[in-house]
């Protein structure tokens, strides 16, 4: 079965302990389409400008992902700044150039009309409302959002929640879309709020799932050196969403097991910066880390 994710592709700037990357290859649709390839055919809609490196275009595409829904206009790519001091699990946002992404509408071509699994990566919830509008028959469809949606776009996304099947968020985006600070009392009225399945992710401290026929929570695989937090939330999407398109069932078992997956992409991801370490990962590398991961949370 196909994927298809809506996002950002991006040029990151991005600066932690570790050093300084320029311009790298990033986005949300980006971190997610690395995760996701390994699982199911992936295809990207996004807007990029002309100042977009052609070797990026060639790189996705030998990576398998499909760009035939990918935009180039006329102006500048989006860009992001961040830095990472002591604290990983942030960024201090340093600048953000929308660039062509303060225009984009995405346009899905004929062929990708008809996939059934989406994932709905961040960006703004009415530009997500608008490629949903497109697909003619979705079964599975993901969200995902951030802070500054929920403060400034609330009434846009808690329509898009109604609409969608699973709703992926970190702690923070939880507590404040839900206005409760337990985490389970977040994803219960999370739930009320329309996705059937709500998943929040809690960083270094790992991953809580509800929905009404089941609640777990996983940890994190744990990883000695960090080099770049970007884009890990999308990664564990992108290897979590895969799955559930691969199999085709969502269940308690195949939940589990997809949590797992999206936690072993989203740990090599944070290895190394951008997609320099996702660029690299086998299949083969992607199943020993996982054996590894089931003995550390096996009893």
């Amino acid at each position: 079965m196909s994927m298809l994710v809506l996002g950002t592709t991006a040029l990151d700037t991005v600066t932690t302990p570790s050093g300084k990357r320029v311009a790298m290859l990033g986005g949300s649709a980006v971190h997610f389409s690395m995760a996701a390839r390994f699982f199911t055919q992936v295809n990207l809609v996004a807007i990029v400008g002309r100042d977009f490196p052609n070797k990026h275009i060639n790189f996705l595409q030998k990576k398998g992902v499909n760009l035939t829904s990918l935009i180039i206009e006329e102006g500048r790519t989006f860009r992001w700044e961040g830095e990472y001091r002591g604290d990983l699990n942030t960024a201090l946002t340093k600048s953000t150039e929308l660039g062509v992404l303060s225009s984009f509408k995405p346009l899905v071509a004929e062929t990708q009309r008809n996939i059934k699994n989406i994932f709905l990566a961040n960006v703004d919830p009415d530009i997500q409302q608008c490629l949903l509008s497109h697909m003619r028959t979705p079964q599975l469809v993901g969200l995902d959002s951030m802070n500054y949606w929920i403060d400034h776009k609330r009434k846009s996304l808690l329509k898009l929640l109604k609409k969608v099947d699973i709703f992926v968020a970190n702690d923070a985006e939880a507590r404040s879309l839900s206005g409760e600070t337990n985490l389970i009392k977040a994803a219960k009225r999370l739930r009320k709020m329309g996705s059937s399945i709500v998943v929040i992710k809690k960083g270094e401290h790992g991953v809580l799932v509800y929905c009404d026929d089941f609640l777990f929570s996983l940890p994190a695989y744990p990883i000695e050196r960090i080099a770049d937090p970007t884009g890990a939330g999308d990664t564990f999407a992108g290897g979590f969403m895969g799955y559930l398109a691969k199999v085709q069932r969502v269940n308690a078992k195949t939940m589990k097991k997809a949590i797992c997956y999206g936690t072993i992409m989203a740990s090599f991801n944070v290895e190394g910066f951008g997609v320099e370490r996702s660029a690299r990962i086998t299949k083969r590398d992607i199943d020993a880390r996982l054996a590894q991961f089931k003995k550390m949370i096996s009893f």
